[in-house]
This record gives C-alpha cells, sequence and structure tokens, in this order.
C-alpha cells in the first residue's frame, strides 16, 4: 500500500513538472509576456474593442438602412369604436397580409430621405369580405436649425471619435503604467536574487575565514575569543542568506502573479547589471511629455465636448423649423366577398396605377418667446465649465512640465552616483581581498576582518539601490513622456 502511494506521488510529481514552464527572463521579455498574458491588459484591450464597436455603430448610422416589416398572418378578433361615431362599436374578425420595405439615408445635414412601399390584404370574416391596398412614398425631412445651430448626428460622430481616441490613448497610457509596473517587480526580484548571491558570497568569504581562525586557533595563533566570535559571525550570515531565499521566493510568486504565468513555472532573472548611459534632455522630455500625455488629451477632449454641450443648449434658445414633404401613390382594391388574395392584389395594382400622386410638404417654426432666462443661464454654466476646463489644462501642463524637469534631473543625477558607487565597488574588492589575506599571515584581528567585510557588503548594497534607481527612473520617465530614451523612440 505504501508503495502504491509512493508511486502514485511520484507520478503527480513528474505529471506537474512536464506541465511546468521556465523562463530565464530579461526585462524585455518580462514585459513582453506581461503584455500577453497579464489580466489587466487582456481587459483593456477589450475596452478599446468596445470603443471601436461604438465608432463604428455611430459611423454606421450615416449610411443607408434597409429594413422590412412582415405578416404572415395576423389575426384580429375584438371590438372597435367607429372614428366618426361616439359611442358606436363594431365588432372585428379580421385576417391580414402584410409585407412593408422602408430604405431610409441619414444626411450630414441631420435630416433624411426615406422611401416607403408596401402591400396588404385583409379578409373581413363578418362581412364576408376581401380587400387589399398598394402603397409607395418617397420623403424627406430637414430640420432648418440643424444648418446654423447644433447638428445631432455630426455631434454624436464626434464623440464617438473622442471616446475612441480617448480609450486607445488609455490602452497606452496602461500598457506604459504596466512596463514600469513589471520593471519595478523586475527590479525588487533582481535585488533580492542580487542579495541572495551576495549573502551566499559572503558566507562562503566568512566560511573561509572562519577555517582560516579555526586552523589558527587550534594552532595557538589566536585567543579562543576570536575563534568563538568567527563561529557567531558565520551562523549570523548564516541567516542572513537564509532570510535572503526565502524573501527571493515569496518575491517570485509576486512576479508570476503580475506577468500572468502560473505559479508552478519556474522563474529566474538574467542577473547582469549592464547599463546604457543616458544623458536626458529636460527640455526635449518635457516637449514630448506635453505632447504625448494622456492627461492633457483628456483635458482638450473635454474642452470639445463641451463647446458641443454649449452649441447644443445655444440652440434650445433658438428659433427651430422643420421642412417635411413625401409623395405618394396608393392603390386599393374594395371589398369582394368573390376574389382571392392574388386577385385582391392585382385589383389594388390596377387601381395603383389610375390613381393620381398624393403629395405634402409642410413647413413648420417653434420660436421661443419667454422663458425667464432659463436658456441663457444654462448657456452661462456651460461657458464657465468650458473656462474651468480650460484653467485645468494649463494647471495640468505646468504640473507635468515640474514632474518631467525633476525627473529628468534626478536620473542624470542617478547615473552619476551610479558611476561613483561603481567604482567605489572595485575598490572595495581590492581592499577585502588584500584584508583578508593579511588575516591569513596574522597582520590583523578578526575585528578588523569583520569591519572590511561589512564595509565590502554595504558597498554591493548601495550599487545594487542605485542600479536599481537609475533604471526605474528611465521607466517612469518614458511612462511620463511615451518615450523610451534607452531606445530612441516607443
Amino acid at each position: 500500500m505504501k508503495k502504491s502511494v509512493l508511486l502514485f506521488s511520484i507520478t503527480i510529481f513528474i505529471c506537474i513538472s512536464l506541465q511546468a514552464e521556465t523562463y530565464r527572463l530579461t526585462l524585455e521579455e518580462s514585459i513582453e509576456i506581461a503584455k500577453e498574458k497579464s489580466y489587466r491588459m487582456q481587459t483593456l484591450n477589450q475596452e478599446l474593442r468596445i470603443a471601436e464597436y461604438n465608432l463604428k455603430t455611430t459611423t454606421s448610422r450615416l449610411k443607408t438602412h434597409i429594413s422590412m416589416d412582415l405578416s404572415l398572418p395576423e389575426y384580429t378578433e375584438t371590438v372597435r369604436q367607429k372614428a366618426d361615431s361616439t359611442g358606436v362599436f363594431f365588432s372585428v374578425k379580421e385576417l391580414t397580409y402584410s409585407s412593408g420595405l422602408t430604405i431610409n439615408q441619414p444626411l450630414p445635414t441631420d435630416g433624411n430621405i426615406y422611401i416607403q412601399t408596401g402591400v396588404a390584404t385583409y379578409k373581413d370574416y363578418y362581412a364576408g369580405t376581401r380587400s387589399s391596398n398598394l402603397n409607395t412614398r418617397i420623403g424627406f425631412r430637414q430640420p432648418l436649425d440643424a444648418l446654423y445651430g447644433y447638428n445631432a448626428i455630426r455631434s454624436e460622430l464626434k464623440r464617438a471619435q473622442l471616446a475612441y481616441e480617448q480609450s486607445n490613448k488609455s490602452l497606452k497610457r496602461a500598457e506604459l503604467n504596466l512596463v514600469y509596473e513589471v520593471s519595478s517587480a523586475y527590479y525588487n526580484l533582481l535585488s533580492l536574487q542580487k542579495r541572495a548571491e551576495i549573502a551566499q558570497l559572503d558566507l562562503e568569504r566568512q566560511t573561509e575565514a572562519f577555517e582560516i581562525s579555526k586552523n589558527k586557533y587550534e594552532a595557538g595563533l589566536i585567543r579562543e575569543v576570536d575563534a568563538l566570535q568567527m563561529e557567531v559571525d558565520l551562523a549570523d550570515v548564516q541567516s542572513t542568506y537564509d532570510m535572503a531565499v526565502l524573501s527571493q521566493q515569496s518575491s517570485i510568486n509576486t512576479f508570476k502573479e503580475l506577468l500572468g504565468v502560473e505559479l508552478n513555472d519556474s522563474i529566474s532573472l538574467s542577473s547582469d547589471l549592464n547599463y546604457k548611459i543616458i544623458v536626458v534632455d529636460p527640455e526635449k522630455a518635457v516637449q514630448l511629455a506635453l505632447e504625448n500625455r494622456l492627461e492633457i488629451r483628456e483635458q482638450e477632449i473635454q474642452i470639445e465636448l463641451q463647446k458641443l454641450d454649449i452649441k447644443r443648449q445655444k440652440a434650445n434658445g433658438m428659433i427651430r423649423g422643420s421642412i417635411n414633404a413625401y409623395l405618394e401613390k396608393i392603390g386599393i382594391a374594395n371589398p369582394d366577398a368573390s376574389i382571392g388574395i392574388l386577385e385582391s392584389i392585382k385589383n389594388s395594382y390596377t387601381n395603383y396605377q389610375d390613381r393620381p400622386y398624393n403629395y405634402g410638404i409642410g413647413f413648420t417654426i417653434s420660436i421661443p418667446i419667454f422663458d425667464w432666462g432659463e436658456n441663457r443661464s444654462m448657456v452661462r454654466a456651460a461657458e464657465a465649465r468650458l473656462k474651468q476646463y480650460t484653467l485645468n489644462k494649463r494647471q495640468e501642463e505646468r504640473s507635468i512640465e515640474t514632474e518631467v524637469r525633476n525627473l529628468a534631473a534626478g536620473i542624470n543625477s542617478n547615473l552619476k552616483r551610479l558611476q561613483l558607487l561603481e567604482k567605489n565597488l572595485a575598490v572595495a574588492e581590492k581592499s577585502f581581498a588584500i584584508t583578508l589575506q593579511r588575516f591569513s599571515d596574522g597582520d590583523i584581528d578578526s575585528q578588523s576582518l569583520a569591519l572590511e567585510r561589512n564595509r565590502l557588503n554595504t558597498a554591493y548594497s548601495s550599487h545594487l539601490g542605485a542600479y536599481i534607481s537609475y533604471q526605474l527612473s528611465l521607466a517612469d520617465l518614458m511612462r511620463k513622456t511615451f518615450y523610451d530614451f534607452r531606445n530612441d523612440g516607443l
């Protein structure tokens, strides 16, 4: 039984291992995986598709629409009242077959041209008769205030275009934010990975020093207290290494979740601390930020939308007019109990050919006379909001300029600090090698060696911190300007 359980456990472990993937990632590879697999980017892509479909819906409203209605058949049994009599009711038991076709063409002037045609036949069971009608109408409708006031169809198209642009830029901003978050998580994990490596090197150095002190104590060259201190230092370094490994593993799981990969996948990062020397021109960075930042474009979009609202509100207080016209031809077949459906329709077509055209034209005007200043107040409120959006845009531009200038100055400062600490690290490594040799030769005690070891660890940590600060500040500048200064593009 135990062998079976053991065999089953081993089989499950092998299956999980075969399904898991192994990643050894650079920053660029991590970003590409996150763009493809992260749930946030998948959600934002769907938001962009929604805006794209909404824009397509709006543009489709400008095109010809064709619709057909059919009743095959419609049966009615009820009681109705005569239109020209009061209190006179009659029973209805009727079977109807009908079809209608409508072709509608919206106009850029907010009007429309339409064609309607249809045929219907009615069977009256109480009267025992059948009748039919055939009709065709060509019509035109044009609101005149759309020519000098507010054009609804153009305004809706403009709103849809702005919404699509905003969604597109929001996706790009979210993508750059994701790049920064992945970069931050990557360098945080890299920091822990490097600190684990530093702790491992420190453990190896301390183990070597402990062996040296142990041999010197056994040879009677140092005091027992010095040998014991080296043993205590070794235990402390071992504990530091164990904690570094634990922190690294915890950060790996968080990083997997951000990338969207499976938790049983294996991840390790490229540990090279290479970097490009990038000197950022603050003027160029500010110009790119002002051109590309979505916050500014959002304010501009709000300004454009508010102008449309002002125009619409002003139109409510204007004289409004509309022209409606139609040309129509109708053919009917009078009730006849002796004919069938096809014959009734044929008779209505014959009548359709003989009858003269019907037509109608109308011009209506709506004139606002007195509203106690209601519409004027609403227009003034809309204009004040437009002024508010304009001020917000200027304030946003100033804030962005200050932010980017400070960030560019910080990047240049971080670069100088990184280059200086790189030299300090090389000096610290040489100094520790000399100190370790002097301790081995008996020229210095264990306390001096411990001080030099701490100095080297501090140099490693300071250099790593400066490297990460420099790389993160470049990633932050990219999301703040929509421009990659490392690769001269986006």
